[in-house]
């Protein structure tokens, strides 16, 4: 899912045409490509495959029983395309529905006295840091305390919250929530702004 369209938005090489343009074996990372367990996974021709499992290295490289079991839960759930889209949550992030976003931002911004606006996340780190993700952002008006003092109080808050503090507010990204978490949320800005 994540390979074929995400990342060939974001100027990455699909493991899928790597393989089919020839290379004799291809890494990539497990977590970031199927949302899954940390791990590193080489896929390739046979003879390649074995050669990467004969190394010295390959012992102290290989996949725990755990997350091996856990790699294996998330590749079945991708045999269903529907059903990894909604248990798996960096999928459901990603591929969110926008109509589903703008509500759970509405519902949030009204319970905290926010404003929704129309904002860009990211996917982050090392699985996409260049793929932008529109969408709307509620955006809380700090008070007298200003967008730092309540973003640290939302971070260490129970539970905590992250935000990013921009132009003086802090703003919140409901694509990162379920609709529950939104309620935590807003208890949480509550909690923090008393």
């Amino acid at each position: 899912m994540l390979e074929g369209d995400r990342a060939s938005e974001a100027g990455e090489a699909p493991v899928r045409r790597s393989v089919r343009a020839g290379a004799a074996l291809v890494a990539f990372s497990g977590d970031k490509l199927l949302g899954g367990p940390q791990a590193g996974l080489l896929v390739g021709t046979r003879a390649a495959v074995a050669a990467c499992r004969r190394h010295p290295l390959a012992r102290a490289l290989r996949i725990d029983k755990l997350s091996l079991a856990a790699l294996a839960a998330t590749l079945t759930l991708h045999r269903d395309p529907e059903l990894a889209r909604r248990e798996l949550p960096a999928l459901a992030m990603l591929e969110a529905n926008p109509a589903a976003l703008l509500a759970r931002a509405q519902r949030l911004a009204d319970a905290v006295g926010g404003a929704v606006v129309d904002g860009v996340g990211r996917a982050g780190g090392g699985t996409l840091p260049l793929l932008e993700l529109p969408g709307p952002i509620v955006a809380l008006d700090p008070g007298p305390a200003g967008a730092d003092a309540l973003a640290a109080a939302l971070r260490t808050g129970d539970p905590p919250v992250v935000g990013r503090v921009r132009d003086g507010r802090l703003l919140l990204d409901p694509r990162t929530l379920t609709d529950a978490e939104a309620e935590l949320v807003a208890g949480a800005v509550r909690a923090a702004r008393a």
